[in-house]
């Protein structure tokens, strides 16, 4: 009995042993697992596009007919303006907003500061779908710095619809009521400022996420997302694209792109 009493106990003691081996190393692996998700309002233009389609490493060559811009957000700070303008980019879109409890920092520096050396500029919104209503998102842009202004020098708005940075990539809805929530912002974003916004997205996203919807593209505007040589196959809908994220990896700043027509046709888009 003696015997019996002893190897059960052993096998008591190694269980519990085991149980605490497995707790101490959950808790080892959570805040690397939490490490992953970023911190609301730190999303960017593109962030999830190596992520889920990659690179083809081979950036475009250089084309006469397209004009060099690039895309900025607040963790870029202070942004070298004149060094990017005596480069050869003429246009460049800032990060003013995301969601409803987000406005960039750095938005007057680099809105602003573009302008101020010759460029034409824009502002973009980083949508969140699962937060608050796509109505809701148009108006916080507008009133933080996505507005438009018939000058010459400033282009219309942004939806940036991509990846949830934050959780499901389609921030939990289905392609029918993601459609109805972009029709809510652009329908809003409208009504507010006479503009049609820009829709920047990326085929694998728009496919998963909208089912592909082509409803749009006759008066949305396309700027498309693909780190390669071509943009590729666009989205249902859009038999061009008026802007092209071609790299996260460029110089001065990282994100760099190509609007699809010489400068007069940026001067065009922005007035409208």
């Amino acid at each position: 009995m003696s015997v019996h009493r002893s190897g059960t106990a052993r096998v008591r003691r190694l269980t519990v042993v085991g149980a605490l081996l497995a707790a101490f190393s959950f808790a080892l692996a959570a805040p690397s697992s939490a490490a992953t998700t970023p911190a609301r309002g730190s999303a960017t233009m593109g962030m999830g596009v190596l992520a889920h389609d990659g690179s083809s490493g081979t950036p475009p060559t250089s084309d006469a007919t397209q004009t060099e811009g690039v895309d900025v957000a607040g963790y870029q700070g202070n942004v070298a303006w004149s060094t990017l303008w005596n480069s050869g980019v003429k246009w460049a879109y800032t990060k003013a907003t995301e969601g409803t409890y987000y406005t960039n920092p750095y938005f007057a520096q680099q809105y602003n500061g573009s302008y101020n050396v010759g460029m034409i500029r824009g502002a973009y919104h980083f949508a969140t779908p699962d937060t608050t209503s796509g109505a809701t998102q148009a108006n916080y842009f507008v009133d933080h710095g996505g507005g438009w202004s018939r000058d010459g020098k400033t282009l219309p708005g942004v939806l940036d619809i991509e990846w949830n940075p934050y959780g499901a990539a389609c921030y939990g809805k289905t392609a029918s009521t993601m459609v109805s929530w972009i029709t809510d912002f652009l329908n809003t974003y409208k009504a507010r400022t006479g503009r049609d916004a820009v829709i920047y997205t990326a085929t694998s996203w728009w496919t998963q996420c909208t089912g592909n919807y082509g409803g749009f593209a006759s008066k949305n505007p396309l700027w498309i997302a693909r780190y390669a040589s071509d943009p590729g196959t666009l989205p249902a809908g859009w038999s061009y694209y008026t802007m092209w994220q071609y790299t996260s990896s460029g110089p001065t700043v990282g994100d760099h792109d190509k609007f699809n027509g010489a400068l007069d046709r940026v001067q065009a888009l922005a007035n409208g």
